[in-house]
């Protein structure tokens, strides 16, 4: 390199072969997202159907008493077709006596407040249940 060159960019030979460096990245586990309560209560509830169902809503409604914080739940799942019945038909019989584990929670309250059941070419059933849980400790 000649002295007038370097006079114009004295930093020239710094980056001279940086065309040539291949950068590498890291390959780093895919960040997984922290299951909320929420979709611990779906899972739950989609496990009591087998799987059966599809979620058409999920409402979750933060409550407190003197004694108890918590939140309460209300999601509403569909059933298309015979065999999908069959598992929506599951969820009501199990849901009331069903023991949940839900981590630092208690689910003080499991209902099914409202069944909408179709008959015909396509056999069709709408739940909806509501799950009250209390913050535990």
């Amino acid at each position: 390199m000649m002295l007038t060159e370097s006079l114009r960019d004295p930093f020239a030979h710094l980056f001279a072969d940086f065309a040539e460096i291949e950068v590498k990245s890291e390959t780093r586990p895919a960040h997984r997202a922290r299951r909320t309560t929420a979709d611990r209560v779906r899972t739950a509830l989609m496990a009591l159907t087998g799987g059966a169902g599809t979620l058409i809503t999920h409402e979750e409604k933060a409550w407190a008493s003197i004694t108890f914080t918590g939140t309460r739940h209300e999601v509403v799942l569909e059933f298309c077709g015979a065999d999908a019945v069959v598992g929506g038909e599951e969820l009501i019989e199990r849901l009331p006596d069903h023991e949940f584990r839900i981590p630092g929670q208690l689910v003080a309250d499991a209902t099914i407040t409202q069944v909408d059941h179709r008959f015909g070419a396509m056999e069709r059933l709408e739940v909806t249940a509501v799950l009250l849980l209390l913050e535990e400790g």
